[in-house]
Order: C-alpha cells, then sequence, then structure tokens
C-alpha cells in the first residue's frame, strides 16, 4: 500500500525514514514529482528500476540538498561552480565526473565515469533531502517511457502499490524535467529542459551543441522513444483530423479541446504539457493531434518531449 503523506514535519519525517530503510518515496519538485531513493543502496535503486520498469542502461540523477553534498558526489571545475552558483537550486543537471569514494551505486550511473547531479528549487524536496541527509536518485515518478507526473495523483494512477510513499506538495511548477548539461569535456546540451539553453550560453560564454545518444544514453531523458502517452501523436498540426483530439498552443488555436497557452507563453505551456498529454490520452481513442511550438526557449525542452512522446514505439 502506497502511503500518501502531508509536506508538513511529519510528513518529510516519514518520508525521510522510508528512504533510510530502502523504501522508494515520491516527492515534488519543481520540474516533475521524481522517484526517490537511496543513490548509495544498489538495492533501493534496483527498486527504482523494478517499479518504473527503467531499462538499466539509462542513468539516473542524483538529488542533493546543497553544494557540500554535490561536491561529496561529483567533481567541480569552474565551469560548474560558476553555473551552479548561476542557476542551483533549479531545474539544471549537470553532467560531471564522479568524485572517487563517492558510494554512489554504480546502478545510478550505469556504469559511466560520470554523474548526473541536481540541486532542486522545490521547498518540499529540498527540505526531503536535508532530513534525509544524503543523495537521492530521482528519475520522474511515472513507468518508463510513460508521461511525467506534474501532481501527486498521477504518480498514484502509474505506482501505487510498487512504491512506499508520495508527499503531496501540489502541482509542479515548471512542468518539463531539468536541462542537462555535459560538463566532462566541451560544454554540451544533453537534454534541453526547464533552463533555456541560451542562458546556459550567455553563463558559460559559449554555444552549446546538442550531445547524448539514444543507443548508449550519457544522461537521462535520451531515449528515442519517451514521455509517451498510449495514443499515437500527430505533430504541427494546425487543425485536427476526424477523430483526433487537438492540444492547441497561442490564440489561432482557440476551438482545441486542450490549449497549452492561449497567449502563447511558452513557460505557462511547459507547465501544462505532461498533464495535458495525460489529459488527452484518457479522453481519444483515436490520435493526439499537436500544434507547432515555437523553437526558442522552453519551446525547445518542449519540441524534445513532444518528438520522443510521438517517436515510433518498440
Amino acid at each position: 500500500m502506497t502511503e500518501i503523506l502531508n509536506a508538513d514535519a511529519a510528513g518529510l519525517a516519514r518520508a525521510a525514514a522510508l528512504l533510510s530503510q530502502g523504501g522508494l518515496v515520491a516527492f515534488p519538485t519543481e520540474t516533475v514529482y521524481g522517484l526517490g531513493g537511496d543513490a548509495r543502496s544498489d538495492l533501493a535503486v534496483a527498486r527504482i528500476f523494478e517499479a518504473k520498469g527503467r531499462p538499466r542502461f539509462n542513468p539516473l540523477i542524483v538529488h542533493v540538498a546543497d553544494m557540500t553534498m554535490a561536491k561529496e558526489v561529483a567533481l567541480f571545475d569552474a565551469r560548474a561552480e560558476r553555473v551552479a552558483g548561476a542557476f542551483w537550486p533549479g531545474p539544471l543537471t549537470l553532467v560531471l565526473p564522479l568524485r572517487s569514494g563517492a558510494r554512489i551505486s554504480d546502478l545510478v550511473t550505469a556504469g559511466l565515469s560520470t554523474v548526473a547531479v541536481r540541486m532542486p528549487a522545490h521547498p518540499v524536496a529540498r527540505a526531503l533531502l536535508s532530513a534525509f541527509g544524503g543523495p537521492v536518485a530521482a528519475p520522474s515518478a511515472n513507468p518508463s517511457g510513460k508521461v511525467s507526473p506534474t501532481r501527486a495523483e498521477h504518480v498514484i494512477a502509474g505506482l501505487s502499490g510498487l512504491i512506499a510513499a508520495v508527499v503531496d506538495g501540489g502541482p509542479c511548477a515548471v512542468g518539463v524535467e531539468s536541462t542537462i548539461l555535459g560538463l566532462t569535456g566541451d560544454p554540451e546540451l544533453l537534454r534541453p529542459g526547464g533552463i533555456p539553453a541560451e542562458a546556459l550560453e550567455a553563463c558559460l560564454g559559449t554555444p552549446l551543441p546538442e550531445g547524448g545518444s539514444a543507443a548508449k544514453p550519457s544522461a537521462p531523458g535520451q531515449l528515442a522513444s519517451h514521455y509517451a502517452p498510449s495514443a499515437p501523436i500527430r505533430l504541427g498540426a494546425t487543425r485536427p483530423e476526424p477523430r483526433e483530439l487537438w492540444i492547441g498552443f497561442g490564440p489561432d488555436a482557440r476551438g482545441a479541446d486542450l490549449n497549452l497557452s492561449l497567449t502563447g507563453d511558452l513557460v505557462e505551456a511547459a507547465a501544462n504539457l505532461f498533464h495535458f498529454l495525460r489529459e488527452a490520452d484518457a479522453r481519444t481513442e483515436g490520435t493526439i493531434a499537436v500544434s507547432p511550438i515555437p523553437e526558442r526557449g522552453l519551446g525547445r525542452a518542449i519540441n524534445d518531449r513532444l518528438r520522443r512522446a510521438a517517436a515510433p514505439r518498440h
């Protein structure tokens, strides 16, 4: 039976105790709900993979409460220090060299010599990490490949009975996962997300080429088919075809069944994306048609998720 915990002192103490016992606890971040387990415990991390049905070669993100904890896990050079100082806490994951003796489970890093680390900004996430006192591996709290959860009820719908608890901290504000920045060599964008690439480029003073591989992921979220509802998806739809449910964007799509943002606000669209995909999936037996989204700022992250959601299923 999965416990639903309030985001108060008693609920967070219970959640931290469950994590200490090797249990899995879902909790809100500013991006999506994460499925947390002790990043130092092979058993806890294996339980994450089991609950999600997640491919073993796909690395996990380690969530930390502060820079002290982050530096116990990863090696920070001057670039990493600068970017972390500018964007942490927040929706940014850094892929850095794994510190020797970090005691992070090999299952977290998929056997790589690098680690993905992030300091979330959500007050509930930060309070839980502080209460637990250690690094927490936490992919999105949903069955692997399905739509990411932005509310506690989404977690329960996908993982009830498979995890120990979920801390209900209300809806997530950003709604798409963290941006992943690789800093083990030349900087590269491994996944678009909640921090626009343009902001990272300005901080680093260099363009960010896209890196990573769907065949051999070096960071989470690089599988070709991912974030997928059950219904097929048609992208770039300026109007729906028969038996399609239309997710629109902007004022030109006022007749859409759902509209990510009537005003064309990409931040609002990002926050609504996964919730609307989930709602559309429940409302149609046909295809989900999605309006074009501008390829700028958070639009890059939204389009990345939509392309993966629409990719052929294997």
